[in-house]
């Protein structure tokens, strides 16, 4: 098996940095994108998201530092084409053109065969619903109609490796729903990066995530280990018995907290292959249950919004609200 990093990831920043003018928006990240994930990119607007997409694409030049792309260093038009595509946050779409005429440009652009542009542009207007409007002009569209299009032509030819700014931004809670479960069924067939200001949608479709501020990666790693699902359990009692030193007796060097206003039973433990959360959960419920306790909710980890605002200097970090039935929605499908 090659274990030289270069191979295992589909990108891979070294030591990048980027000055604009007197404003450093990348101070050497270091950046690994494992082959087949689905990578969430999390921080406050200046965070250094869009420049590090822009770099990723070539559309910016790095001051310092490496980029690698599938193993084969930074982005190069002929090395690269067809095999890495974006969606910008803000991206114009041709107006005059219809949706099909637009889509069969994109495709030669990227390579594709003459042969296949006709049912590859069939088979995006599907994917996001928009198929009944093939032949009309880009400008006739809704904006939620243009991202849903924005959003197709970034999956145009079957790409390696696919960057998403904000890609459900302006839809409806059911057409974010589809694009969220369309994106979670490419794990393990491409690698998608998306860059998302929504800490629930990005945690309901991500495996993997990497936290950035002020133009610095904080941390950065599996959802499961960045959120401590793997080590951490709580449980929310309702009122009545807390029967916190039975719950120490059973599970013998765990690390027990009880927060008494909000009646929630922390359990910090050790993952191993021998002991995983389920065992943890299973002996901490048995117990509780066996000794009156009311059990109200159980949980893994914390989410990925708590898990940021906890870090070092949340109190300077702001992230845009979230439109409420983007929550909901992002709620549903978690």
């Amino acid at each position: 098996m090659n274990t030289n990093p270069a191979f295992e990831s589909a990108l891979s920043l070294g030591g990048v940095s980027k000055r604009y003018g007197a404003t450093r928006a990348l101070d050497g990240i270091d950046l690994e994108v494992p082959r087949g994930s689905i990578f969430g990119l999390v921080g406050p607007n200046g965070a250094g998201k869009t420049t590090t997409f822009a770099i990723t694409c070539g559309f910016l030049r790095a001051d310092l530092g490496s980029v690698r792309l599938l193993g084969e260093g930074p982005f190069d038009p002929k090395r690269h084409r067809g095999r890495i595509t974006a969606l910008p946050q803000d991206a114009a779409l041709g107006r005059d053109l219809t949706l099909a005429d637009l889509l069969t440009y994109l495709g030669q652009l990227q390579g594709l065969r003459r042969r296949d542009i006709k049912s590859e542009v069939e088979r995006i207007l599907n994917l996001v619903d928009l198929t009944d409007r093939a032949d009309h002009r880009t400008r006739t569209l809704s904006h939620g109609m243009l991202r849903r299009l924005g959003i197709g032509q970034a999956f145009l030819g079957q790409p390696e490796l696919v960057l998403l700014d904000e890609p459900t931004n302006g839809l409806d809670p059911r057409q974010a729903s589809n694009i969220r479960d369309f994106i979670a069924a490419q794990r393990g067939t491409r690698t998608i990066v998306i860059s998302s200001h929504n800490l629930h949608e990005l945690e309901s479709m991500c495996d993997h995530v990497a936290l950035l501020d002020r133009g610095k990666v904080v941390v950065a790693g599996p959802i499961s280990q960045v959120t401590g699902r793997n080590e951490e359990v709580s449980i929310i009692l309702a009122a009545g018995p807390a029967p916190l030193a039975e719950v120490r007796t059973a599970l013998p060097g765990d690390t027990i907290e009880w927060e008494e206003g909000q009646r929630i039973l922390k359990i910090r433990f050790a993952h191993s292959a021998d002991r995983q959360p389920e065992d943890v959960i299973g002996v901490a419920l048995q117990t509780l249950l066996h000794n009156g306790a009311r059990i109200s909710t159980v949980s893994r980890g914390q989410s990925l919004e708590r898990t940021y605002l906890e870090l070092p200097g949340a109190a300077a970090r702001q992230l845009p609200p979230i439109p409420p039935e983007a929550a909901r929605s992002a709620g549903k499908n978690g």
